[in-house]
């Protein structure tokens, strides 16, 4: 029982220490992809000591909205790992408090939170960066919630640790169409919700793209979170991607220490091998007008639903 508990704290642990590291690493190799040098990995880490150390300025026009929002996105990221596979095949003592949907759920809240916030301070940036957002969730979300129910009928549940039992006793579901095109329409949502794609910003600088406008109002501490709580939520989708979907293998059967560590090393390599792929694919493409936002979302919505067909004719 304290092992498992133990285990679970240490979830949450990995997701909140290590999420950094992954967007250094992304931003990093980016860099090196386009013949730069980058930055280092531990920069991410650096920038957020920087800035819990700086002073909180408010604007005059910001209510209780705005002071709630970083909290709220925030304790929302600790708060998913609690029920999804990140060091264990197996469920632990709170994770049947939801289930896969419920965790998308949670992710939303934080989204939410933030686009008030967007909006209380009156600034035209933050209102740009918020309608932008909601544009693209107007797609996103649908086929989020198609691809969670093709998951559910592949599976018959939505619990995230019977899938990955499934497909890794299973290699015929795994080579599947009905998988393949879930993991095809999941790596699309993958680009749209870490600011991936082609519409995006790749150095995430300018004020009227989307992440930056929204949280331009904000400094310090408040901005820390809300930049920890990004980088948080990308883990995240990239954990549920590998450890639930492409590459279920590798995580602890028992909750010993060796068997964590075990886990620790195979998210560092799987995070990594996905994360060249998204560094490729946007690198690869061109920029484009923001008004076409729509054509990798639908093609991801499409796939969702060949998914869904391709499960019912098997």
């Amino acid at each position: 029982m304290w092992r498992d508990i133990a285990t679970q704290v240490a979830q949450v642990l990995a997701v909140l220490l290590l999420s950094p590291l992954l967007q250094g690493f992304i931003h990093r190799y980016e860099e090196r992809v386009q013949r730069a040098r980058g930055p280092s990995l531990l920069q991410p880490y650096r920038d957020l000591r920087k800035l819990f150390r700086k002073q909180l300025v408010v604007p005059d026009t910001a209510s209780w909205i705005f002071w709630t929002a970083p909290i709220v996105s925030f304790t929302a990221m600790l708060t998913v790992p609690i029920l999804i596979p990140v060091l264990t095949d197996y469920p632990l003592p709170l994770s049947d408090m939801g289930d896969i949907l419920g965790g998308g759920l949670i992710l939303t809240v934080g989204t939410f939170f933030v686009n008030l916030a967007a909006l209380d301070t009156g600034s035209a940036y933050g209102g740009m960066g918020a309608s932008r957002t909601v544009m693209i969730t107007i797609l996103a979300e649908p086929t989020l919630i198609l691809v969670f129910v093709g998951i559910t009928l592949m599976a018959h549940s939505m619990l995230p640790f019977v899938v990955n039992h499934l497909l890794v006793a299973h290699p015929e579901v795994y080579l599947g169409p009905t998988h393949l095109f879930l993991v095809a329409a999941f790596f699309v949502l993958l680009l749209a919700e870490t600011d991936r794609l082609p519409i995006h910003s790749s150095t995430h600088i300018e004020v009227y793209m989307i992440e930056e406008a929204r949280i331009l109002e904000y400094s310090g501490p408040l901005l820390a979170l809300l930049k920890w709580a990004s980088m948080m939520k990308q883990f995240i989708l990239y954990n549920i991607f590998c450890e639930v979907l492409l590459l279920p293998w590798g995580l602890s059967h028992q909750g010993t220490a060796v068997g964590i560590g075990g886990s620790v090393l195979g998210i560092l390599a799987k995070f990594g091998i996905v994360a060249c792929a998204v560094i490729l694919v946007e690198t690869a493409q061109s920029r484009l007008r923001f008004y076409r936002y729509q054509e990798p979302l639908a093609a991801a919505f499409m796939l969702a639903i060949l998914a869904i067909v391709a499960n019912q004719i098997r």
